[in-house]
């Protein structure tokens, strides 16, 4: 008679995005079975997205690696032991570093990474003691443009306040979705709930968006905005504000250069940008009243402005909006929240604000939360002059994710070695010499720090392990300390066998008095949310105030002139590219579900207005050709009244015709709307090297039969 397995449920909590929604796994003889919302969470309270609970389905993927992988000569891929991928791929950088240097090596980081509490110390370690000069991330696809405008505003880069929801009577979101991403940069679990909360006891909740969005159906309206014009329109905000209404006096108490910031925004009178945001000057005058006047108000922008040209000047002004208006650091307005780590911001003060200059351009130097622009990747590698050579990719895919993808592929091609570290062979890993098999997000140890400074209600939580790693997958620390030892440097090791990784998050908590032991013991720790106004203490000038008019900033402004001026002069019938957000998809990462690839949901479509449609002799269904100087696609197209009239939306994370080792993906490919992104020089922004991805100029037309 068999032994009978019990059945377990533990208690674990989403690596997808930054709130970190507490679930429960069900888990039966070391294997998961299924995840659900954990009710009894004091933070998420029982709340959790499909997206979560998706998770099961990739850990469960018969596509995930499961070995380490060499690429043979016919382009195959043949299992090999870890002693073996581990002491070759040593041997080639080895000889990379003898025959070219340290500068012939390069990196690129994913998004995973993020939400990996102890990959990035050990990655570092193998980076830094290789002499790796040439750090790329997808930080510069979604978000370096925050990093770069709150050091240059607050001194520090860590500094983000976020929008105190609960108690605002005016709720402005700006390039944010957050019934499908659930946010950025302020970890509040289920937060179309809060929102629609918020309505219910009379705040007002507006959109700024190119589109009629899926939050807006729940929770507040949208107003209607050209992609990549945001900035104007804030400018115009704070004239409108400053003219009608007067700077709060509190603002000449807590920043400098107040007087400059009204010279700035002087030259943007709402008269001025309506023609260009599409926002009628009325309404951007009622609108900044609106913001002014009312008893408390809260502004949060997101990546539908990070991704445009001038993300970090946008996010400047988010931030001037709030404190002219006195609702920084207040009630109802803007905070900032102290998490586990009550010295983040602190620590937040090392970042260069120099330039570098490149045969591609001037780009920001490299430094703590901001590396090379992703979109220089293929450039740096096909450098003839000084060539990366080999090159690691951690839980990234560069192949997809950044602009010019046929470019990149022949640059990932030319590299005498590619080692890609990665839970599944992706688009990118294809190209790659070694593919190394990481543990999955359940079956390693783990925190939430992503949310540090950003939680609406400041807690941590730790899981454990919820099952083993399965076949020959490792953490992903393991992997690149083992890379170490390989190489002969410092590892950890060195000391033990099984080394305590946590020593760096336990010095952290020690900041609020507490350890990782009671962290272990407890499993989740919430902290009491700091006063709003203790944000003023987390400013880290010299003088412990605000700028309010960075002269960092002053070839960006420039800059916002000489594309104001080319906004201005564009044909009223060009056709503007923004991304759809998609409650199903998320980047590539669940591009390999067959659950969510059934139906009409095996491709991307193409979505306009009807309006622009019929300008064009094109119908529902039609196959559509979308083109520009940087590429073309074709797919179906689909019409939508939700679109404002000369924006066009696709979904990304598309594209994987090529991605043999993900069997799903590859059979409901879709196609690949970056390919009409920019890349290389000029397609970034050089304040924070952030790539310009939305507000992109198309043409469509019907397929050619």
């Amino acid at each position: 008679m068999s032994e009978q397995v019990a059945v377990q449920r533990k208690r674990t909590f989403c690596r997808v995005c930054e709130p970190a929604c507490g679930m429960i796994a069900t888990v039966k003889n070391d294997q998961l079975i299924k995840l659900e919302a954990d009710r009894e969470h004091p933070v998420s309270k029982g709340f959790v997205c499909n997206k979560g609970i998706y998770g099961a389905e990739i850990h469960n993927d018969p596509d995930r690696l499961r070995h380490p992988l060499r690429r043979t000569a016919n382009g195959d891929f043949e299992r090999i032991s870890w002693d073996t991928a581990l002491t070759e791929i040593s041997d080639r950088l080895k000889k990379t570093l003898t025959d070219h240097g340290s500068s012939a090596l390069g990196f690129y980081g994913g998004n995973p990474g993020a939400f990996n509490a102890l990959l990035g110390p050990s990655q570092g370690s193998l980076l830094m003691q290789l002499g790796v000069q040439k750090v790329f991330s997808s930080g510069t696809q979604d978000c370096s443009n925050k990093f770069a405008a709150s050091k240059a505003v607050f001194g520090t880069r860590t500094l983000h306040p976020v929008p105190d929801i609960a108690h605002s009577d005016f709720i402005l979101i700006i390039g944010e979705n957050p019934a499908v991403s659930h946010m950025s940069f302020v970890s509040l679990p289920h937060p179309m709930q809060h929102l629609k909360d918020a309505e219910a006891r009379g705040a007002t909740v507006l959109y700024v968006n190119p589109r009629q969005i899926e939050s807006a159906s729940k929770a507040g309206r949208v107003q209607f905005i050209k992609p990549d014009t945001d900035v104007y329109l804030l400018a115009a905000m704070l004239h409108t504000i400053d003219a009608e209404r007067g700077f709060h006096p509190s603002a000449s108490e807590r920043a400098v250069a107040l007087n400059e910031l009204r010279r700035f925004v002087a030259d943007y009178p709402a008269s001025r940008v309506a023609s260009i945001t599409g926002i009628p000057e009325d309404r951007i005058r009622e609108l900044a009243l609106a913001f002014a006047d009312a008893n408390s108000a809260c502004v949060h922008m997101s990546t539908g402005v990070n991704m445009g040209r001038q993300g970090t000047l946008a996010y400047w002004l988010v931030h001037m909006l709030s404190l002219v208006t006195g609702n920084l650091g207040s009630r109802g307005g803007n905070r900032y929240s102290t998490g586990f780590y009550t010295r983040a911001t602190a620590a937040g003060r090392k970042m260069s604000e120099a330039f570098r200059d490149t045969p591609f351009g001037p780009v920001r130097e490299p430094s703590n939360g901001i590396t090379l622009p992703g979109n220089l990747l293929a450039d740096y590698v096909l450098d003839p002059n000084d060539p990366i050579k080999a090159m690691f990719v951690s839980s990234g895919n560069p192949v997809l994710s950044i602009g010019g993808e046929a470019r990149m592929r022949d640059a990932l091609e030319s590299l005498d070695l590619l080692v890609c570290i990665d839970i599944y062979r992706s688009a990118t890993a294809e190209h790659a010499d070694y593919v190394l098999p990481a543990a999955g997000a359940f079956e390693r140890e783990d925190i939430n720090i992503t949310g540090l400074g950003l939680q609406s209600t400041p807690s941590i939580q730790y899981t454990p392990a919820i099952v083993s790693p399965g076949f020959e997958r490792r953490p992903d620390w393991w992997i690149w300390e083992q890379l170490c030892a390989a190489m002969g440097f410092a590892s950890a090791f060195d000391q033990s066998e099984a080394p305590d990784m946590w020593g760096r998050i336990d010095a952290m908590l020690r900041s609020r008095g507490t350890s990782m032991e009671e962290l272990r013991d407890t499993e989740i720790m919430t902290f009491d949310a700091a006063e709003p106004e203790e944000l003023f203490s987390h400013v880290q000038h010299d003088d412990g105030l605000i700028d309010a008019f960075p002269a960092f900033f002053s070839s960006a402004i420039e800059r916002m002139r000489e594309i104001y001026d080319e906004l201005a002069a564009e044909p009223e019938s060009q056709l503007k590219l923004i991304t759809k957000r998609d409650a199903y998809m998320l980047n590539s990462w669940y591009a390999n579900v067959d659950k969510l690839k059934r139906g009409d949901r095996d491709r991307n479509y193409l979505y306009m207005h009807p309006q622009d449609a019929e300008q064009r002799q094109l119908a529902d269904g039609s196959s559509v050709r979308i083109s520009n100087q940087h590429g073309t696609v074709e797919t179906e197209l689909r019409l939508s009244d939700e679109l404002m009239p000369g924006v066009v939306a696709m979904t990304h994370g598309w594209g994987h015709q090529q991605t043999r080792g993900m069997r799903t993906a590859q059979q409901t490919p879709g196609v690949n709307p970056n390919r009409l992104l920019p890349s290389g020089r000029g397609s970034y922004e050089p304040l924070s090297n952030q790539a310009h991805m939305t507000g992109i100029a198309v043409d469509v037309r019907m397929t050619a039969p």
